[in-house]
Formats: C-alpha cells, structure tokens, sequence
C-alpha cells in the first residue's frame, strides 16, 4: 500500500497543492487539504491518518502549527515544507523515516530543491533508519540510533543475521533490528530485463505460493545485479524497497538448488538472496522467462 500524503495549502495556492498531488501520485496516495486559518487545532485533526504531510507554506508557519503535536521521533508524522514557488523542499521532521524520500522524490517530479540537513543523508551516507526501513524490519533498542548513525557517516557498519536460538550479549551502541514479517522475494535475472517481466514473474511466483503482492516485505538480489533499472524499476512500482546484498552475505547462504550463478563467483542470486533476508524458504527459485524468483519468510 502507497503511504498517505497530505498536501496542505492556502486557499491561493491550491492550484500549487494539485500539482504537486500529481506528481507524487506515482508512489504516493496523495489529497489537497485546505489550511483552515484561524483554527489550528481544526487544521490538525484534518490531518490524521495521514502517513505524511506536504505543507505548501513557510517553514515558520509549518513549525508553528506542528510544535503542539511533536512528541516523539519515532512516531511524529514526517513533514516536508515547500514554497509556493516550488522551488525549494524541506524536510521539518521525520528526514529519517520519510521527508527525505519525500523531499528527494518532489525534486525529481518538480524541480524543487531538497534542502536536506539530516547529516547521514545530506553526506550521501546510510542510516540506521534507511538500513531497517530497507530490511523490513523495526528498530529494537532505538536509543542506539544516534551512536549508530554517528558511526555510519565515517564507516559502513555490517548487518550480521542471527537466528535463534542464541544468547547475543551487546552493549548500547550495538542496534538490533526485528523482521516486521512478510515475504522476502529473491529475483535473479537475465541482463537488460524489464521491469514488466520482473512484476509479471513475481506475481506468478507469489501466486503459486498462495501470496499477494501486498504481503512482500522487501525485495532482494545480489549486488551484480545493481545496474539493472528493470528490478530497481519493479520495486518503485510495486512500493517495495529492494535490498543489493554483497557476495560475502550472498555466499554465506546454503540455497537448495545450483546455480549458474556459480561462474560469477556466486553460490546463486534468487534463493541466497532470499534465505538472507528471511527465516526459511517457502518457495524455491522457479524460472520465469528471463526472471527467476525465491520466496523466503
């Protein structure tokens, strides 16, 4: 499912909210709301359930009227303030756990520029919220983030998977994240594929499993396959993040079946990619066309 955007704007500006509606229609679930001056506290409940919120006004105006909501920033509904002119995007709150897309996203439909001061993003960098956000999974012990992040901006941290039963002791710099469940599909393809055959032969896979599309939690596959826009293309469309996983996680997976994979070094790319992401595989590869799927949960 497409996360809610509200698109909140003066009465003047609502030809701007539409446009900018439009553009994020694409891969977002978009609605205009007009500002209700003079009643705040109105214009905050018009906002609930609403995933996200775009506020086509000064930033000033945005913080003044989202400081009575703020609590925590795990839980505030991430905001991106935008100028009538469109030439500017900026993430209030939440760049982590979505203005940034956001921002990133307006930029690329409209033009506007993303002034984004989240330190990790703005250098380019991972974060701990992206890395989970990309795994499908939670953040456990959040008070680790900022140690975390800290840590990514000089370096790139590993992600080990363990699997119980185990003991594991850390200390609070260490982050520990939890699959939030759902299927992990494993693609493997052919060189030049699109992204039709990439969707039409994970629908299959996920028919013959008994799955919906809206059950995915991530999408995975080997590094190699990164400059295939055809997958990166699929997983925009299906609202599925897609991880790139590297040939040491690759090769430390024992998939059920051999692959060709193995001339490239690699122990395979749709079930290893599969298995590392998820608990067991609930559907080993199957070849369709130029696509091959392996579903794990």
């Amino acid at each position: 499912m497409p996360k809610s955007v509200a698109v909140l704007v003066f009465d003047r500006n609502l030809s701007e909210g539409e446009e900018i509606a439009g553009a994020l229609s694409d891969r977002y679930d978009p609605a205009v709301l007009i500002y209700r001056k003079g009643d705040p506290e109105g214009t905050l409940e018009s906002l609930e359930g609403f995933d996200l919120l775009v506020a086509v006004m000064a930033v000033g105006i945005v913080v003044r009227l989202i400081c009575p909501s703020l609590g925590d920033k795990w839980a505030d509904r991430p905001v991106v303030a935008i100028d009538a002119s469109l030439r500017s995007a900026v993430p209030v709150v939440g760049g982590h756990h979505g203005a940034n897309d956001l921002a990133v996203h307006l930029y690329q439909k409209l033009g506007a520029y993303p002034a984004i001061t989240t330190a990790t993003d703005a250098a380019g960098r991972p974060s701990l919220e992206g890395t989970a956000e990309r795994l499908g999974a939670g953040v456990v012990n959040r008070s680790s983030s900022k140690e975390a992040n800290l840590a990514f901006l000089r370096e790139d941290l590993p992600v080990i998977r363990l699997s119980g039963p185990k003991v594991v002791l850390v200390d609070e710099k260490v982050a520990v994240l939890k699959s939030r469940g759902g299927v992990v599909v494993g693609l493997g393809a052919r060189r030049g594929v699109a992204s039709s055959e990439v969707m039409e032969a994970v629908a299959r896979a996920l028919e013959s499993a008994g799955r919906g599309i809206d059950e995915i939690r991530v999408m995975a596959t080997a590094e190699i396959k990164r400059d295939e826009t055809g997958i990166a293309e699929a997983a925009e469309e299906m609202c599925c993040p897609v991880v790139y996983l590297d040939d040491e996680v690759i090769n430390a997976q024992s998939p059920t079946t051999e692959s060709r994979a193995s001339s490239l070094g690699l122990v395979g790319v749709a079930e290893p990619a599969a298995l590392a992401l998820s608990e067991r595989l609930i559907m080993p590869k199957k070849v369709y066309g130029r696509v091959t799927v392996a579903l794990g949960e």
